[in-house]
Order: structure tokens, then C-alpha cells, then sequence
């Protein structure tokens, strides 16, 4: 009976040791996909890019990676051909007349593409498109993390629509007089193409929504985007939601693969890069406005988090 045991215990280790060798090696040939390593690839044609954007024009190198961990979000309108691709274990199929919308932060994997795939891509920190949507990122979020719709389908007059407007953009960055406002301007038009994007997801949002984690992560996200984001505890807004602050994160972790205090930190920062580098308002106000207790407590939270000072962040 002894003899038996230890060798249950020996095989037990073997097993545990296999398995973590195994997730090692996983780890190993996942790579991360940044813009560094975009920019880097001459397999991928780039049309543009800056420290928060990137348009692609072809995707094809993608075909030979196992394994991607994407930090960015992922736009991909298709105009011919299939790609395939995992996306946190689902698998999912585009087409021609077709959009793809993928989250930050997400694993993809067995990433296929048909010879005749013809894409135009937007890569983009969740930062920019926070700043794009601001209000209405509710509605980006709510079909993401709520309705988990990455794949809509298009009509011949939105391909035309957007077929256009790539034209008129690459327009605009090929054209060969620079001046001070040039970014301002890309970043404009990539902004108004966002919101259209935006309009067409709202259409799809369900007129009834169902499941109670559902609708409590829906009501955070709303809390959240309702006026100005304040700088309060996960406590408070679970005390909002009528909900323990345990549940909320948990809910959180489950919608979106981010907690609760990740949610309202993003929000945070996001408005305070807003309302420096946006507005006329004085720290004082900015102060007021997101709930900080005073301007020193504030200028310190810029500094963790941004590495200047509130000023220098407005003069960015």
C-alpha cells in the first residue's frame, strides 16, 4: 500500500511538472503584437502611424503566427476573402462585407488568411479612443464586454461609404505639404470614421437586456459614463449598484477580463488627460470636477501615473 502511494505521488508531480512545462512553452511562442513590432515588420504595410495609431493595409504576415496576445483594439473591415482566428479560445470567421472589432488585451490564436484577403486595419491604444468617443464609448463598451458582438456584417453602401473615406484619409497622408496641424487632422478624420462605427453598433444594441451580472456590469458602465468620471473607490460605486464590492469585481473579470478598480482607474486618467490638454479649465477645477480631495493629492496621482507634473501633461 505504501509503494503504491509514493509512486501515485511521483506520478501526481510528473503530471504537475508536465503541465507547467507545457504552459511555459505557450508563453514562449506567444508573442506580443505592439506597434513596435508592426512598424518593424516589412511583411506588413503600414499607411500610417503614430504613438497611439496605426493604419494597416495588409495583414497577411498574421497567417504565420501561432499564437498573439493583441494590446490594442483591432478594427478590420474586410473587402474580399476570409480570415480565421481565435479570439480567447471562440473562434470566429470574417468575410467579405464584413467588420471585425477586437478588444485590447485579448489572446488570438490559428490565425488564418485566404490568399485573396483584401483588409484595410486600424490598430489603436485605448486611450485614443477614449478620447474619440468620450461619452460614447458606452456604446463601444456595452457591445464588447456586454453583447460580445466582434463581427457585424455590412451593407454595399457602407463598403462604399468606407471605401471612400480610406481614400480620403490616405489622401491626407500622402499629401506632400506638411504643416503644424497635420496629425490633428488625420486623428480628426479617424475620429469622425470611429463615430460612424459607433452609430452603426448602437443599432444593435437589444432593446431588452438579460441575466443580472449583464445588467450590473451595463449599470457600472453607465455610472462610469454618466458626466464626469469621478475618482472614487470600487466600495462606492458596488454601494451604488446596491451590490458588494467583491461581486462587482468579479463581474467585472468576467464581461471584460478587467476588475472593477482597472475600469474606474482607465476612466480616470483618461479624463484627466482630457480636461488639461482639452480645456481652459485650472487644476483647481480639474480638482473639483473628478472629486480629488485637494491640488496636491492631484498632482501626485499625475505624477505616478503619467511621470510629470499636471502642467507638463497639459503641454504635452
Amino acid at each position: 500500500m505504501f509503494y503504491f502511494s509514493l509512486c501515485y505521488c511521483y506520478f501526481s508531480l510528473l503530471l504537475v511538472l508536465l503541465s507547467y512545462f507545457s504552459y511555459i512553452c505557450n508563453m514562449k511562442r506567444q508573442e506580443q503584437l505592439t506597434f513596435q513590432r508592426l512598424r518593424s515588420n516589412e511583411q506588413v504595410q503600414i499607411g500610417y502611424s503614430d504613438e497611439d495609431i496605426v493604419i494597416l493595409d495588409s495583414v497577411q504576415e498574421f497567417s504565420k503566427l501561432t499564437s498573439a496576445r493583441f494590446p490594442l483594439i483591432t478594427i478590420v473591415i474586410c473587402f474580399s476573402g476570409k480570415a480565421h482566428f481565435l479570439i480567447n479560445d471562440k473562434t470566429l470567421l470574417l468575410h467579405e462585407n464584413q467588420v471585425a472589432i477586437i478588444p485590447h488585451n485579448v489572446n488570438m490564436a490559428d490565425i488564418l488568411v485566404s490568399p485573396d484577403f483584401n483588409m484595410k486595419g486600424l490598430l489603436l491604444t485605448n486611450g485614443i479612443l477614449q478620447s474619440f468617443l468620450r461619452e460614447k464609448m458606452q456604446i463601444w463598451n456595452k457591445m464588447m464586454y456586454i453583447h460580445h458582438i466582434h463581427i457585424f456584417p455590412m451593407d454595399e453602401e457602407d463598403m462604399l461609404f468606407y471605401s471612400k473615406f480610406h481614400d480620403l484619409l490616405r489622401l491626407t497622408i500622402e499629401r506632400g505639404k506638411p504643416h503644424p496641424y497635420r496629425v490633428n487632422v488625420i486623428r480628426s478624420q479617424l475620429r469622425a470614421l470611429i463615430l460612424e462605427l459607433c452609430g452603426s453598433l448602437s443599432n444593435m444594441i437589444p432593446s431588452s437586456e438579460k441575466g443580472s451580472p449583464s445588467i450590473h456590469f451595463q449599470k457600472f458602465l453607465d455610472l462610469l459614463h454618466s458626466g464626469n468620471a469621478k475618482y472614487r473607490s470600487v466600495e462606492e460605486y458596488a454601494g451604488d449598484l446596491c451590490i458588494s464590492p467583491k461581486y462587482l469585481t468579479a463581474i467585472c473579470k468576467k464581461q471584460s477580463g478587467k476588475t472593477a478598480i482597472q475600469w474606474i482607474r482607465e476612466q480616470v486618467l483618461n479624463d484627466i488627460c482630457y480636461y488639461l490638454q482639452e480645456t481652459d479649465l485650472n487644476i483647481k477645477q480639474i480638482c473639483h470636477k473628478l472629486d480629488f480631495p485637494n491640488p496636491s493629492f492631484f498632482g501626485k496621482y499625475v505624477k505616478d501615473h503619467f511621470g510629470m507634473t499636471p502642467m507638463q501633461l497639459r503641454n504635452a
